[in-house]
């Protein structure tokens, strides 16, 4: 069942119409609001992109105020690659649609994941037909990745960030990410936080604000073109 989803916005900081967007996909029992609390760190860098960041799929009751892209209970591989699955077609429902909004091609778009979003953002972008600009990960896990190279449709940068002192989902599960990645003939750039919990830290806002640009940057125009 695809879910209509939608959440806060940034308009681009120079105005006008945006020249790229940000998708930001947040984690278990948060929402849209949290995520796009980051945009404004990234808008120097990026002024021409809109930033979006929508609620997931499900209301989470124990949250208030919070929403998952799929229940977890634990951190069980066959359970994370059924929701995925299940998530995945929301969220690729909901790419085409502000793709289409903007009148911008799939090669403008870059997708930023926390945690649960990290495990969408991953899943999505590597099997979409059309490449996308690049995923930044936060403090996540690549679900399904024996699979990923039967799957894996195209092989957009991917730039992982976590934080040691995660308890959450401990700093293991992005190099397991990296080697699946690489195992699928694919790669990715890594970070490690250093002292950072299940959080992103001052490092992992510079480092993502300047993947993003280096995945955005904007051909200049020749004189004459």
């Amino acid at each position: 069942m695809t879910v209509f989803l939608d959440g806060p916005r940034m308009p681009p900081k120079r105005g006008g119409k945006p020249d790229a967007l940000v998708i930001l996909l947040h984690g278990y029992g948060s929402n849209g609001a949290d995520l796009i609390s980051l945009a404004p760190y990234w808008a120097d860098a990026l002024p021409g992109a809109a930033f979006v960041s929508p609620n997931a799929i499900e209301p989470l009751p124990e949250a208030p105020g919070g929403y998952q892209w799929f229940p977890i209970t634990s951190l069980d591989p066959r359970l994370m690659e059924q929701g995925v699955r299940m998530a995945a077609q929301s969220v690729d429902r909901f790419i085409d649609r502000e793709l289409e909004k903007y009148g911008l091609p799939p090669s403008r778009l870059a997708l930023v994941g926390f945690s649960q979003g990290t495990m969408m953002a991953l899943h999505v972008a590597l099997r979409r037909e059309q490449q996308i600009a690049g995923v930044l990960g936060f403090s996540g896990v690549l679900v399904g990745g024996g699979a990923l190279k039967a799957q894996m449709r195209s092989k957009p940068p991917v730039l992982l960030v976590h934080g040691d002192r995660d308890p959450t989902i401990p700093i293991p599960a992005m190099f397991d990410a990296a080697e699946a990645l690489a195992a699928a003939e694919h790669g990715a750039q890594w970070h490690v936080s250093y002292g950072t919990p299940h959080s992103i830290g001052p490092d992992g806002l510079d480092l993502g604000g300047a993947f993003l640009a280096s995945c955005l940057k904007t051909q200049a125009i020749r004189p004459g073109a």
